[in-house]
């Protein structure tokens, strides 16, 4: 099975077209991914990095985690909607991919309100004092169970975690894929939604958002 593409071309395009407009500095981080990666599969999309933002905004998020960094531009997308005494904690494994995005957010108002923690997440997030309002876990695919555990007890109140890529460029839907990028992201979707704890949606917007929150009481 190919790769499946979630939204059509034509109208992803028009959803940009028809967003916010992504500050200059996250056009620039954006374009600079790019000619470092040919590929950026890891970059979220401007629609994707719109409603990162628009759910900061919405809940008044303060204290956020992300699991995850690449070169930098979805903890731009958040810290941008954060109050000026918001924080953004960001976990990078990768040596050059931290310190690609240490030089993007030097150069925004941001700067002081992005930490990056490089290392391994689960080692980095269990020494972390929460609480949390916000999680965003875009990582390696294999990892997002156990990130996901992880993070559950380092939330506010009220708090709630983004799980990126889902969809997982499709591949999700061929059950006779056995590579382990797959498997795990199509095991991990059907785990959280038939936890009777959590409440979720998945939303088809880039490669596959899905929102998570504890159910109360």
């Amino acid at each position: 099975m190919h790769d499946r593409p979630i939204a059509d071309p034509d109208l992803l395009a028009y959803a940009e077209a028809h967003s916010s407009s992504q500050p200059e500095y996250l056009g620039k981080v954006a374009q600079h991914t790019r000619e470092f990666s040919v590929t950026h599969g890891q970059l979220v999309g401007p629609v994707v990095g719109r409603v990162l933002a628009m759910l900061v905004h919405l809940t008044g998020a303060r204290r956020v985690l992300e699991i995850g960094t690449y070169t930098g531009y979805s903890a731009l997308c958040v810290a941008e909607a954060l109050p000026p005494d918001g924080h953004v904690v960001t976990c990078e494994v990768d040596p050059d991919h931290a310190r690609m995005a240490a030089e993007h957010i030097a150069g925004t108002p941001y700067k002081d309100q992005i930490e990056i923690r490089l290392g391994r997440a689960l080692k980095t997030v269990a020494g972390l004092e929460g609480p949390f309002d916000m999680v965003h876990i875009d990582a390696e695919r294999t990892g997002y169970a156990a990130y996901l555990a992880a993070v559950l007890p380092k939330l506010a109140p009220g708090g709630f975690i983004v799980a990126n890529t889902v969809l997982w460029k499709g591949q999700v839907l061929d059950a006779e894929r056995r590579d382990a990028e797959t498997r795990a992201m199509a095991d991990f979707n059907t785990a959280v939604a038939h936890d009777a704890t959590l409440d979720v949606v998945m939303l088809t917007v880039g490669e596959g958002l899905t929102i998570i929150r504890p159910k109360r009481g």
